[in-house]
């Protein structure tokens, strides 16, 4: 480490700082990514393995942005912290498999809306204001 210190004209002391900056970073990123996962493992818990997408849609999204706040540090300070390459990659390819489950949850989510709007829409307009039905067949 020392020689690497003399070659970019660092002392050992600012690679330390830096590596330590890094960690500290990282942990806290992680943390608040940890604790978002934590909340979308409760929801599931708490549809006994069914989660709500009405709720799951704004914790998943906010998942999805706390990695990619994650991602874009990692890509930013790559060299500074000495992220190797397939910590990256592997990192993507999670935040992927979040963003899918995250669309999911608010493609359902939207549909439940709809629905629930068209529920509404109908309740309003009451059972006089639909058309009558004429029965079929021989009389």
């Amino acid at each position: 480490m020392l020689l690497m210190g003399l070659m970019f004209g660092a002392s050992p002391v600012s690679l330390a700082s830096a590596q330590q900056s890094c960690q500290e970073d990282f942990q806290r990123l992680t943390q608040k990514r940890i604790a978002q996962i934590g909340v979308l493992n409760r929801l599931g818990k708490a549809g006994k393995g069914h989660m709500d997408p009405m709720a799951a849609c704004p914790a998943a999204r906010a998942l999805v942005g706390i990695e990619t706040e994650m991602l874009n540090y990692m890509t930013k300070n790559k060299d500074w912290c000495a992220i190797p390459d397939n910590v990256i990659d592997g990192f993507k390819a999670a935040r992927a498999k979040s963003q899918g489950f995250a669309g999911q949850a608010c493609s359902v989510a939207a549909k439940v809306k709809q629905m629930q709007a068209q529920q509404r829409s109908q309740a309003a307009a009451g059972p006089g204001n639909q058309p009558l039905k004429l029965p079929a067949g021989p009389l």
